[in-house]
């Protein structure tokens, strides 16, 4: 589904993600593994389109490197960034609806419940009323809505407690049920669990990519398994 080849992202002079290449199947969750800083999400950006990138990047079959952002969400592509964004004046419903693909508010509840958030929260607005982990939920709702090929989710597991976690897990392998890709990122060795195949990106280079139990047991005795 998404190939990525020799991807390079250069911030204010520095280079952040180094020569990356990494490939993601249909209807497989993949888990980016790494320490903060180690340009997980500078890597995310770059396949949405937010920064420009030197390299390739193919998308169902097409280049997409030089593509703008709007167009990669066209063809399917959406990410759920590690920070939700607020919106004072915005009712939670109004904002799903925008999100959802089929306009039904049979589907918003159904998506409101399957995040576990109560239905009344549709009517608060998405502000500093509701959690970081309520925010998280809500944004994870919306991406159930918006059905994409492919939902690139930047730590959503973050701040959480176990209970959201647990949740959270539930949801994304909805998406895989639902026939989307997942580009999980995170810096919990816990949320590998879920993953089909796992990748240790260190020091903004891929260490290792291989099967869940096999990197999951290298980031735990070595975070960054490669020499600077």
């Amino acid at each position: 589904m998404l190939r990525i080849e020799n991807l390079t992202v250069i911030r204010d002079g520095i280079p952040i993600v180094r020569d990356v290449s990494l490939e993601i199947g249909e209807r497989e969750v993949h888990v980016l593994l790494g320490v903060n800083g180690s340009g997980k999400t500078t890597l995310a950006h770059a396949i949405m389109g937010i920064y420009p990138s030197k390299g390739k990047i193919v998308f169902l079959g097409e280049d997409i490197t030089h593509l703008p952002i709007w167009e990669r969400a066209r063809r399917g592509i959406t990410l759920a960034f590690q920070e939700p964004a607020r919106f004072e004046g915005l009712l939670v419903k109004d904002y799903l609806m925008l999100s959802s693909r089929e306009k039904d508010m049979g589907k918003i509840k159904e998506a409101v419940k399957t995040v576990g958030l109560p239905y009344s929260i549709l009517f608060q607005e998405i502000g500093d009323n509701l959690s970081g982990g309520e925010r998280k939920r809500i944004e994870l709702a919306s991406v159930l809505l918006m059905k994409p090929r492919l939902a690139i989710l930047d730590e959503p597991d973050s701040g959480i407690d176990i209970l959201s976690f647990k949740q959270i897990s539930n949801v994304i392998l909805r998406m895989k049920e639902m026939g989307c890709s997942v580009l999980l990122i995170t810096h919990s060795e816990d949320m590998i669990n879920i993953a089909d195949r796992a990748t240790i990106i260190c020091s903004g280079k891929v260490a290792k990519t291989g099967d869940r139990e096999e990197i999951k047991k290298l980031f735990k005795y070595s975070p960054c398994p490669l020499k600077r």
